[in-house]
């Protein structure tokens, strides 16, 4: 069950589309469109092919007050695709399929519904119901990635017993979840509004040669979330990323480097400007000292010594000329998480590190989760568990928001 916060009245006056997709879940919907109505809202219902296989249109028609879209020649409503999209404040897609995440995430507009998403401009959550394996699979975890990089709120499914039988994660997230996703995406936070945050993503490739390069595991996907947060809590952002292969989320102005010096440039051009600076990148720590014009050749060659030299030290060069902005530092580590953590931020005089393990089961480089504590330079620790990036990179903005308040030569991020 919800809270008393979300009375009787809590979405009066809001207009919802509740998007249903063919999984056994479909009865599920029944219940979040019951709990929406009942909280004040109207709901318009699209139902795509499959989703009418489980369960006729005539209860969700009965239990909305509207009829149910199902075509999208319908004759009957003039452009659906259109006008729902257009009259409303959220779309709601639960249970959706994997069938529906790949057809969202590539654009592909068949039926009434994905047709509709591309002309949403308003929040959207997605609520995934599937077996285990189909959720785990490599394609769709990148197409869940692709969307929550646009900005769509994609919610795990949970642990439990399937239809197949078996027990895994798949399970259509629990009412009050998908309920508490809504408000959210309808209320969303402007914490951040006025501040302009400079984010650093990514690894950095350093030459060897024309084919080959030094470079590191990251992804890119804790320096996306945390922008994607930023962005999404009013702050401008500027966000600098290494070679990755996810989208930047809409509304970040994004410079594309690829080597430790062209990052050092880029968010030296940019560091004056910004209020809070973020460094998520897992920049080398060393590069070849000579880079080669042509392909090394194997041919001859029993061994090969690469001589290396420092890169610049990026954060430390930054925080040592700031005039007020909050610098945020990332301790990466595989042994003595907190005691490297803290010389870390310490030594280069940040006011915030985000310490994680790497090594960690379930997070670290590549992962859609993270673990990570982060500490400040007046000796406070928030440990964060295992959670999704996304959330992470919410967890870390209150840390910095909060350590504004309490360090007065930051820039205050509370309106």
């Amino acid at each position: 069950m919800v809270d008393d916060a979300r009375s009787s009245a809590a979405l009066a006056g809001k207009h919802l589309v509740l998007g249903v997709t063919g999984s056994i879940a479909v009865y599920k919907a029944v219940g979040v469109l019951r709990a929406l109505r009942d909280q004040g809202a109207t709901v318009s219902v699209v139902m795509t092919r499959g989703a009418t296989k489980f369960m006729t249109p005539l209860t969700f028609d009965v239990l909305s007050g509207h009829r149910v879209v199902t075509d999208l020649f319908d004759a009957h409503a003039v452009m659906p695709h259109l006008t729902l999209a257009e009259n409303a404040d959220a779309v709601l897609v639960a249970p959706a399929t994997a069938n529906f995440l790949a057809k969202a995430a590539l654009g592909l507009a068949d039926d009434v519904l994905t047709t509709m998403l591309l002309n949403a401009r308003c929040p959207v959550i997605v609520a995934p119901a599937m077996d285990g394996d189909m959720w785990t699979h490599p394609t769709v975890m990148q197409h869940v990635d692709m969307l929550r990089a646009r900005g769509t709120v994609v919610l795990d499914p949970e642990v439990g017993p399937l239809a197949s039988g078996r027990v895994a994660q798949g399970r259509l997230p629990a009412e009050a979840k998908v309920l508490e996703a809504v408000h959210a995406a309808l209320r969303p936070q402007a914490d951040w509004r006025g501040q302009r945050v400079l984010v650093s993503a990514g690894p950095t490739q350093e030459p060897i040669d024309p084919v080959r390069f030094l470079s590191n595991r990251s992804s890119g996907k804790m320096g996306y979330a945390i922008a994607a947060a930023v962005r999404a809590r009013g702050g401008d952002v500027v966000l600098v990323t290494g070679p990755s292969a996810l989208v930047p989320p809409p509304g970040v102005t994004t410079v594309h480097v690829t080597t430790a010096k062209e990052m050092a440039e880029a968010l030296s051009q940019h560091f004056s400007s910004c209020t809070v600076l973020i460094m998520a990148a897992a920049v080398a720590d060393f590069r070849p000292r000579v880079t080669v014009s042509e392909k090394l050749k194997k041919q001859g060659r029993s061994e090969l010594e690469l001589a290396l030299e420092a890169t610049p030290d990026i954060l430390a060069m930054l925080s040592a000329k700031r005039t007020s902005q909050v610098v945020v530092g990332f301790a990466a580590e595989t042994e003595q998480v907190l005691s490297h953590a803290k010389e870390k931020l310490k030594g280069k005089g940040l006011d915030l590190i985000v310490a994680n393990d790497v090594t960690q089961p379930g997070g670290g480089f590549g992962s859609d989760d993270n673990a990570a504590v982060i500490l400040s330079a007046t000796g406070e620790q928030r440990v964060c568990g295992l959670m999704p990036k996304r959330r992470l990179a919410d967890e870390i903005l209150n840390a910095v928001r909060d350590l504004c308040l309490m360090a007065p030569r930051g820039v205050s991020i509370v309106e």
